[in-house]
């Protein structure tokens, strides 16, 4: 098993985006990239604490590919809008990729550049940040499964679901039976 960490805004979007793909064992909400030990949700939310809302993913290189679980990122979140994701606005919901070997960096950093020069972002910068693991605080227990466990909450269905659902049709192969 190897371990992927990713921010793309609010991690209640991105835990059921990643928790539904084969090769995936566990996709677990937090924070990571700040400078505050073991910080809160609300401490997170001030913005004061340079963390971001990212999620750490084990996966089975075997079955799934680091690149397969960038490609899904980026295919699920605005890699173009600088800390924010859609009405999120702030630092921790910044895009970025926390890298835990050299082969992940660089596998990210073709992602990032390949990505910039699609046509679908032509004229866009691409901001999401390249940057080593740090350490990775699971967010508290009620932000675990969020969508899975509130669905019919207003964010879960005007944000969250369309996501899934677009993640359904590009990525059905990908997914468990459980993602569908």
């Amino acid at each position: 098993m190897e371990t992927a960490t990713f921010a793309g805004g609010c991690f209640w979007c991105i835990e059921p985006i990643f928790s539904g793909l084969r090769g995936v064992e566990r996709a677990i909400p937090g924070y990571t990239g700040g400078h505050l030990a073991d910080p809160s949700y609300e401490q997170v939310c001030s913005g004061r604490t340079g963390h971001a809302e990212a999620v750490e993913v084990t996966f089975d290189p075997q079955e799934i590919s680091y690149e397969d679980l960038l490609e899904v990122l980026f295919a699920m979140h605005d890699p173009t809008t600088e800390n924010r994701q859609g009405a999120d606005v702030g630092t921790q919901y910044r895009s970025a990729v926390f890298y835990h070997t050299p082969e992940q960096r660089a596998a990210a950093e073709r992602a990032v550049s390949d990505l910039a020069r699609e046509a679908w972002w032509e004229g866009e910068k691409v901001v999401t940040q390249v940057v080593p693991a740090d350490t990775f605080y699971p967010a508290e227990e009620y932000h675990h499964e969020y969508f899975a466990r509130n669905p019919e909450r207003g964010y879960c269905r005007a944000v969250i679901a369309p996501k899934m659902a677009k993640l359904r049709k590009r990525f059905a192969p990908r997914l468990t039976s459980q993602g569908r």
